[in-house]
């Protein structure tokens, strides 16, 4: 706008001052009637002129009525218009037009109150049914999506809007496009930018993922003990098939068992019988007869402990 006053005054300016010179290389400097005649002349010509010119930014569509009629559009670039008989109302920007909408308290399907925010990408691509079809196409757009949104929540599950995003701002672009078609507008994508639930509703859903997630590790512990319980019964039918096996096994956990600087191992006396490592006083003295490294040491016959005694 700035660059279109800024000519019209130069040539306003160039013009007045063409009439002035014209003016003055006549009849010089004495006044005379012809001179006022031709600077009044000048001035006249230098406001034609420059209401006449106009200059049309790239992304600016001028729309011109003639006489309270359709002309046409103008722009990009200078064109001309004729003053008085010519008006310019509307300058629409073809650009894409970014538009924020909400709404709140607006009950979902399984009567939730949530608010949504949203973001409309548009553009005019029609200037004329923009200027003529609708008074205020910017706000008309704004009015049109949020009753468009009020709508597809009432619609909408709310697990459903949680989770599809994309799939609520696609149907939202589906009806507004449909509605501002009429209006040669476009609309390019709808973003749903948040989507609020009441603090209650956050906290019982909270809780019912924090039931979820226990009763999933409940599930999974219980199938674990279960693979272990399966693989204790496939060990228990291979050692009952081969008592050597699991003579060597138990030698091997009771060493491991000692080998920590442990002074008391509990050992069933039916598991000694089964897995024939002796009496008591057997595990007693591999106990005592351990060094601190974990390797059996011999021990005198008059210095080995009683097998009740324990360090």
């Amino acid at each position: 706008m700035q660059t279109k006053s800024s000519l019209s005054s130069l040539l306003f300016f160039l013009i007045f001052a063409a009439g002035f010179a014209i003016a003055y290389a006549i009849n010089g400097t004495e006044p005379r009637v012809s001179s006022v005649v031709i600077v009044l002349l000048a001035l006249v010509v230098a406001g034609i002129v420059a209401k006449a010119i106009k200059i049309a930014q790239p992304w600016d569509r001028a729309v011109v009525l003639r006489l309270g009629r359709f002309r046409a559009l103008r722009g990009p670039g200078v064109f001309w218009i004729v003053p008085v008989f010519d008006t310019i109302p509307y300058w629409i920007d073809i650009r894409v037009i970014t538009t924020s909408f909400k709404a709140e308290q607006t009950l979902t399907k399984d009567t939730v109150p949530v608010d949504v925010d949203a973001v409309l990408f548009w553009k005019v691509i029609d200037p004329e049914k923009a200027a003529l079809a609708v008074a205020d196409y910017a706000s008309a757009i704004r009015w049109a999506a949020q009753t468009a949104l009020r709508d597809v929540i009432g619609k909408t599950m709310l697990s459903d809007m949680l989770e599809g995003r994309d799939k609520l701002g696609t149907e939202l672009q589906k009806i507004i496009d449909e509605r501002t078609e009429p209006w040669g507008v476009n609309v390019i994508s709808v973003e749903v930018k948040d989507v609020l639930i009441p603090p209650s509703l956050q906290d019982a859903m909270s809780m019912q993922a924090q039931a979820e997630r226990e009763r999933q590790a409940r599930v999974i512990l219980g199938d674990s003990e279960r693979q272990v319980a399966e693989k204790f019964g496939e060990a228990a039918k291979t050692y009952a098939d081969n008592p050597v096996a699991l003579h060597l096994r138990a030698m091997n956990m009771l060493y491991e068992g000692l080998k920590q600087n442990a002074t008391i191992v509990l050992v069933p006396s039916s598991a000694l019988e089964t897995m024939q490592l002796g009496g008591l006083a057997g595990i007693t003295a591999l106990n005592m007869a351990l060094g601190k490294d974990g390797v059996a040491k011999e021990v005198p016959d008059g210095e080995r402990p009683s097998p009740l005694s324990r360090h």
